[in-house]
């Protein structure tokens, strides 16, 4: 039976899988101890389970155990991959893409503010089939002597457009330059392996993947050149001195059991939410009018992710939509800037008019949504933005 309300924001947030609570319960009550008190039994039975965790995590990503950092999510993994690379490098330039998501650009932004250059590459423009990708050439121009990082996200939080990074990964190590990716709403959802994208450092969450909220982790690369950084929480020397502080058990062993459920239904929940989020822009298309899609086109499927549709509503505002859907929970854009009154910079950057990205509603699809809502939610938008015509043609 159908319960309201309905939950379409997964790229926000994602509901907890009872599978991981149920891994994590332990660390609270029973193997409740510091990982670093290693004098006694409970301290060295926590130091067990994020030692296991994290050789899961490596091993998920192509990577070894030691180079897995634990961070409160992916907001400080990206400062303390940029910022940290940019303290313990010589030279003074920084490339990146205009679409990244404000825990990359503000972090280079104030880099800039203290003297460091910055180049923010342009994507495509829509309403081209590659709308929110850069190619690699862009990379390879923007270089120079001086470059010390690119940073270039895998898959884009609003528009869902995954980069070609393995290309750029490839340009960046034969031009000896760093590359970071915010992989956030990458892994988990898709084929992930540092090996093969040739990144340097990684970011990642848990709470994208159905995991607790106040965990992520950092790559960092320690095969062939080791990759240095200038570490920003100073204390106990906890993960080699990288980032010190207690570390949190019960998230670590969450991120492990998370994405460790992600990996092994990965095939068959990429088809299911493909086929769920094509019949959902079908479905929206049929019933309304002046219906745009904002990203990669959908029948391109290796350069969108599949559970999601940002898409335009014309004559009709975003936030009005989701004020007249009580029970249908999307988005208007990034989680991290609803509060900002600010239109969305992402699609501003396809070349989208203000009143247009204002129409704009983003559907995150996710494990737990089902055909029968996607029903419901075609329906529901159909209603509510024939009725939101209705009113402003009357207004006019």
């Amino acid at each position: 039976m159908l319960q309201l309300p309905i939950y379409m924001d997964n790229h926000a947030t994602t509901r907890v899988d009872p599978r991981v609570v149920e891994a994590m319960l332990p660390y609270f009550t029973e193997t409740f101890g510091n990982p670093g008190s290693t004098t006694h039994s409970f301290g060295r039975d926590a130091s067990a389970a994020v030692d296991a965790a994290r050789e899961s995590i490596a091993a998920a990503i192509g990577a070894r155990p030691k180079e897995i950092i634990f961070t409160s999510g992916s907001t400080e993994s990206d400062n303390l991959a940029i910022r940290g690379v940019a303290e313990k490098h010589k030279g003074k330039h920084l490339i990146s893409v205009v679409t990244e998501h404000p825990a990359v650009l503000d972090p280079l932004a104030k880099l800039a503010r203290r003297g460091f250059e910055v180049t923010l590459l342009p994507v495509t423009k829509s309403p081209d089939a590659r709308a929110g990708l850069i190619a690699v050439e862009q990379v390879a121009e923007a270089l120079r002597d001086d470059t010390i990082l690119v940073s270039v996200m895998l898959a884009n939080n609003e528009i869902g457009a995954v980069q070609p990074l393995a290309e750029i990964g490839q340009l960046c190590r034969q031009r000896g330059v760093l590359l970071h990716t915010d992989a956030t709403q990458a892994v988990g959802k898709m084929p992930v392996d540092v090996e093969s994208l040739q990144v340097d450092l990684m970011s990642f969450t848990a709470h994208k993947i159905y995991g607790p909220k106040g965990i992520g982790a950092l790559y960092v690369r320690r095969r062939g050149r080791p990759v240095r950084l200038e570490p920003m929480i100073d204390g106990g020397g906890q993960q080699w001195g990288l980032r010190s502080g207690t570390l949190n058990v019960p998230g670590i062993v969450g991120l492990a059991r998370a994405l460790g459920l992600c990996l092994e239904d990965l095939p068959q929940e990429s088809l299911r939410l493909r086929g769920l989020r094509d019949r959902l822009y079908a479905g929206l298309t049929a019933q309304i009018g002046g219906v745009t899609l904002n990203g990669p086109a959908l029948d391109l499927p290796e350069l969108r992710l599949p559970g999601n549709l940002n898409a335009s509503f014309a004559y009709v505002e975003g936030e009005s939509l989701l004020m007249n859907m009580r029970d249908l929970a999307v988005s208007s854009g990034s989680a991290c800037t609803s509060a900002s009154p600010e239109p969305s910079h992402v699609l501003r950057s396809l070349g989208m008019s203000d009143d247009v990205v204002r129409s704009s509603v983003r559907f995150g699809l996710g494990r737990f949504n089902t055909a029968e809502e996607i029903e419901f939610v075609i329906n529901r938008v159909a209603e509510t933005v024939a009725a939101l015509r209705k009113m402003s043609s009357a207004a006019g």
